[in-house]
Order: structure tokens, then C-alpha cells, then sequence
């Protein structure tokens, strides 16, 4: 699609030898550092991730969770499950005797987190560079300070309450009692000890020792599951990507417990409807778009689960014979009485690096909401994820909280293929949204022939309930073309996540970037 330089917005960054795209300038530019230095797309991708965490501390930590998807040429796409598990005391049957039935942001969504585990196993398969070294930029931002960015400052302002509510997160995140304001140069010298500690000591140091023992007293004292023998037990997961092909190009995502198989079966939805021939920005698109996501999601929200758990295979649910039967149930000119999504959440980072020798990383770190729990570490400064929070309390439910599970989980590193090689790194950042943001970047890019910035830029629509919501910039002729449909149409009081992409262009040599407006995004090459 031709780029209108009359209509404000950015350009696509482009270059020959390697990018990073990061939803930060400070993580891109340790990503580039690192490269420069020579380290290859590994080692960056996690630098620039250890910087997220100090510099973005509710969208990410190191208490969370990390997925990524690594393409070599002519090697086969290795993936990574860094999730973490409930301890294996966790039980359905207990949390219904104490009468909870949904866990919510309890004590039990706090889960073992997996990205530091990941963070290690990414860097022995992959990288040139040490633990030790790739932290180096984080350490400094933690130790020396760092500027908080626009968008950062806005989010952190909004969780006040939460960060109020408990010592530790009101110790290391507010400041006499009060979020920091754009241009604040902050620090955060406990997290720095952390990560010195990790750089010396290792990935091990973070499961064995002080510093879980700081993290399982915390909880403990809470009534959590979790023990000491759940921490040094943890361990991540190998996996072969699971795919589908849209229109020629080959879609990949991590299969479950990741929520990744939602995109596909959406895809696999709008394969069998001629989305090219509708407007891009058209009530039309985005009713079967909406009405091909909840069918989507229902299929999550009743099969997804860790893979030994569930009833139905992935390939089962992959099958495009099954995506047309789906397809027949959309009426063209009404919305349709299809299941609900949960309600979504935006808090997690998304980045993407391509080094020279075209290998590729898509990589994603989550505390899954802001902050995780809004449980901090008073000693060691460390954010505790909430992602149990995405457990059922239902034990007939695959998905159902039990000893030692993985949760469904929402963080989805995307990468698609043509011919055997990486086209496009991409991610699409938002929790539950994120499938939705995978399947209209596809399209976007596929059926409407947008650049990766343009596609990045385009206005997004998703749901929440009975609700459509759309972003601000949505043309009105869209919503009231939704709302004739039978969609109630509000406008969403926050933008639908953010993204990154890089598009690898093996025919001219180039890499062409590009990065979320929406949040502090950057991307860069050399």
C-alpha cells in the first residue's frame, strides 16, 4: 500500500546488516549495542528484555513469564515455553473447600515464574554472549537511573491503588507515595543487586538460594502453595512450533498451553472469506473479524490448556475442515450469538531482533497484569506474576488449577514463513488481545498489502463481552456500519496493546522494521 508522507506517522525503519524493534528506544538501543559489540540476535533479544524490566516495570519482570520462537536458515524454527507452574501442593478441590472460585489476583495466581529459566536456556542454545554480560545495560539503567518515558509514566499512574496495597511494591515503586512523572530520572537498587546477583551467580541463583527463598517467604506468609522445592524443580520447555498456511504464507505460534492456536483457527476462519475484496478500514472487515475472533476464542476458552490436559488435539482444532464449519455459522449482514472472551488486559513486552546472519528471535516477557500481583519483594525488588490468574476453578475444566500445571497462557511470539524461510518476526502485545492482533496483522499485510509500519498503525478493534470496543481513530462511517450489525460500539479508554515487526527481505537483503506508536516503541537498524 503507498505511504501517504502527507498524513502524520512514521516510516518503517530499514536496514541491510541487523534491527531490533522494542517497545522501548533505551531496550532497542542495548539491543544494537549488543549486536555491535558481537553478540548475534540472542544475546540482544534478552538484553533488551533485562532492560525492559527495569525500565517498563509494569509491563515486565524478571518475576514473569518468556516465549520466544528462533529461526536460523535452513534450520528448523526452534521454540520456548518459559512458563511457569502452580506447586505441586495446588489443587482444585483445596481453593473450593476454602470457598474460592475463581482466582482472580489471589495469592494462587502468583505461579514458579519461567523467563529467567528462559532467559538461560535462549542464551546456551542460541547465544555467543554470557548472562553476565547481556545484563550489563539493565544493571546500569537500575543502578544509575533512567528517564521515564510518556507512555510508561501514564500507565504507572493508573495503578496507584494496586501498588499501594502492598509494602514491597510501595517501597520500590512509588516515590513519597506518588508514581513518577514523565522525564523522572528514577532508580531501582534493589532489582539492581538482583540482576548483579544473576550476572555472577547464574540463571540457578534466581531458583536456588536468597533469592527464592525472598520470593517463597513472601508468599508464603500469604497462603500460597508455592515452596522452595517448586522454584529449584522449575524447568522450561523445548517445542515445536504449531502453524497453519494463510493465503500462502505459513503462520507460526507456540503450541499450548499458549493461546497461540486462537490466532490460527481465526485465520483459518478468514481464509475461507474473501477479506481482500472488502475495505481495510470498513465496518465490513471488522464485523468478520469480530465475529471469526469469538468464534476463536470460544474454542480457547473451552479446549485450551496444557497440551497432556486437553480433549481435543491442537491438530484436531487446526484443521481448516473444521475452521469452514465455524465459517458457516457467520452471518454477513448480523452479529451472532457466538461465546464471550474474557476480559483483556495490556501489560507485557513484545520484541523482535534480526541479526546478520538472519537469524531471527521473536520474544515476549510478561508479569501478565500491571505489576503481576502488585506483589514486589521488599529485599530483592522482584515483581510476582499473577498469571494463574488464567486457571479455571473447575475441575472438570482442562485448564483447571492442579499441582505442578501450566496455565493458558496468553503471550504469543509470532513468526510466519515463506518457503522455508522467515518472512516476518512479529508480536502483538495485549494479553487476551493478542491473538486478535496477531490475526490482523496477517491480514493487514497479506489481503491489504500494507507495509510492516502500516500495518503496525492501522486502527484496531476488539471485544470485551457483549462490547465492541474500538480505538479513537476508528472512522465513524465503521462504527456505525458495526452497530447496524448488531455490535455495541464504545470507543476503548486505552489503545489495543502495541506491536513490533520485521519483515526479512531476502530478495533485496534488507530488513524493513517496524514498531508501536501506540507505546514508546522503537525500532532500529545499522
Amino acid at each position: 500500500m503507498p505511504r501517504d508522507f502527507h498524513l502524520p506517522g512514521r516510516s518503517p525503519v530499514i536496514s541491510c546488516n541487523a534491527v531490533a524493534a522494542t517497545s522501548h528506544p533505551l531496550a532497542t538501543l542495548a539491543a544494537i549495542d549488543i549486536l555491535r559489540a558481537g553478540g548475534n540476535a540472542a544475546d540482544a533479544a534478552v538484553a533488551a528484555c533485562a532492560v525492559l524490566c527495569v525500565v517498563e516495570p509494569h509491563m515486565t519482570g524478571i518475576g514473569g513469564d518468556c516465549f520466544t520462537l528462533v529461526s536460523k536458515p535452513g534450520q528448523p524454527v526452534w521454540g520456548y515455553n518459559g512458563c511457569g507452574r502452580a506447586g505441586a501442593a495446588a489443587s482444585t478441590e483445596a481453593l473450593l473447600d476454602k470457598g474460592i472460585k475463581t482466582i482472580g489476583n489471589s495469592i494462587h495466581a502468583v505461579t514458579v515464574p519461567g523467563a529467567i529459566e528462559a532467559w538461560g536456556e535462549i542464551l546456551k542454545t542460541h547465544g555467543k554472549l554470557g548472562l553476565d554480560r547481556v545484563l550489563q545495560a539493565a544493571i546500569g539503567y537500575a543502578e544509575g537511573g533512567f528517564p521515564v518515558a510518556s507512555r510508561v509514566a501514564m500507565d504507572w499512574s493508573f495503578n496507584i491503588g494496586k501498588l499501594k496495597n502492598d509494602p514491597g511494591a510501595t517501597k520500590h515503586y512509588l516515590f513519597n507515595g506518588a508514581p513518577p512523572k514523565e522525564g523522572d530520572v528514577i532508580r531501582a537498587p534493589a532489582l539492581a543487586a538482583t540482576l548483579r546477583t544473576l550476572a555472577a551467580k547464574g540463571v540457578r541463583a534466581f531458583y536456588e538460594g536468597e533469592l527464592a527463598e525472598d520470593m517463597v517467604r513472601t508468599v508464603a506468609t500469604r497462603g500460597s502453595f508455592l515452596t522452595m522445592d517448586d522454584f529449584a524443580n522449575h524447568r522450561g520447555e523445548v517445542v515445536a512450533p504449531i502453524s497453519t498456511n494463510y493465503r500462502g504464507l505459513d503462520v507460526l505460534e507456540i503450541p499450548p498451553n499458549g493461546q497461540g492456536l486462537t490466532a490460527l483457527v481465526m485465520l483459518n476462519i478468514l481464509e475461507t472469506i474473501d477479506m481482500k475484496s472488502l475495505d481495510a478500514i470498513s465496518a465490513e472487515r471488522f464485523h468478520f473479524a469480530l465475529e471469526a475472533a469469538r468464534m476463536a476464542y470460544g474454542v480457547r476458552d473451552s479446549h485450551i490448556a496444557e497440551a497432556s490436559f486437553m480433549r481435543i488435539a491442537t491438530d484436531a482444532l487446526l484443521d481448516k475442515a473444521f475452521a469452514k464449519k465455524l465459517a458457516a455459522k457467520i452471518d454477513p449482514a448480523r452479529r451472532s450469538d457466538l461465546p464471550k472472551a474474557p476480559a483483556p488486559g495490556n501489560d507485557t513486552i513484545y520484541l523482535t531482533v534480526v541479526d546478520k546472519d538472519r537469524m531471527a528471535v521473536s520474544f515476549i516477557n510478561s508479569l501478565y497484569s500491571a505489576w503481576g500481583t502488585g506483589i514486589v519483594t521488599e529485599k530483592t525488588g522482584i515483581s510476582l506474576t499473577n498469571r494463574g490468574a488464567c486457571f479455571v476453578v473447575d475441575p472438570t475444566h482442562p485448564n483447571t488449577f492442579g499441582p505442578g500445571k501450566r496455565p493458558m497462557h496468553t503471550i504469543i511470539p509470532g513468526m510466519a514463513m515463506r518457503n522455508g524461510r522467515c518472512a516476518y518476526s512479529f508480536g502483538v502485545m495485549g494479553a487476551h488481545y493478542q491473538p486478535m492482533g496477531h490475526a490482523q496483522v496477517i491480514n493487514n499485510i497479506v489481503d491489504y498489502g500494507m507495509d510492516v509500519q502500516q500495518a503496525v498503525d492501522a486502527p484496531r478493534v476488539f471485544f470485551e463481552g457483549d462490547d465492541v470496543l474500538v480505538e479513537r481513530g476508528m472512522p465513524l462511517a465503521v462504527n456505525e456500519g458495526l452497530a447496524a450489525r448488531g455490535h455495541k460500539v464504545s470507543v476503548t479508554p486505552s489503545p489495543w496493546g502495541g506491536a513490533q515487526i520485521v519483515n526479512i527481505d531476502w530478495d533485496r537483503g534488507v530488513l524493513i522494521a517496524g514498531s508501536e506508536p501506540r507505546k514508546d516503541g522503537c525500532a532500529l537498524g545499522y
